[in-house]
């Protein structure tokens, strides 16, 4: 058992690629992702869950087909279960996403955004 807090900046140095979240805590069947983001993402919908981004640096856009939500450094916002959504990032953006274990990134479309599942940050 590891008893040590994590630091989102060191996690967050050792992320390279954009749109790749990386897990770096589990909550019982929630998993902590960190993940870079700039420019645009694809219009999708997670049928079976919300999802909560908390931007730890920059802004996001989060695009609805009635329109948008700005969310800034040191805000949280959650996108309810089945809102069609696009998040955009004008400049990178670091993110800390809170979701169920197994969620893609992209939920029900697929696309070169989609990111790989479950994949934990690697230390360098």
């Amino acid at each position: 058992m590891d008893y040590s807090p994590i630091n989102f900046r060191d996690k967050l140095a050792n992320v390279q690629e954009q749109w790749s979240p990386r897990v770096i805590a589990k909550l019982n069947d929630y998993q902590f992702k960190v993940v870079k983001l700039e420019g645009d993402s694809i219009w999708h919908t997670h049928l079976e869950t919300d999802e909560a981004f908390i931007i730890l640096s920059g802004e996001l856009d989060n695009e609805f087909r009635n329109g948008n939500v700005h969310v800034r450094e040191g805000e949280l916002f959650v996108v309810p279960k089945g809102g069609e959504h696009k998040p955009f990032a004008s400049t990178e953006c670091a993110v800390l996403l809170i979701e169920p274990r197994g969620t893609r990134n992209t939920g029900d479309a697929a696309g070169e955004r989609t990111a790989e599942l479950d994949v934990c940050v690697q230390l360098k």
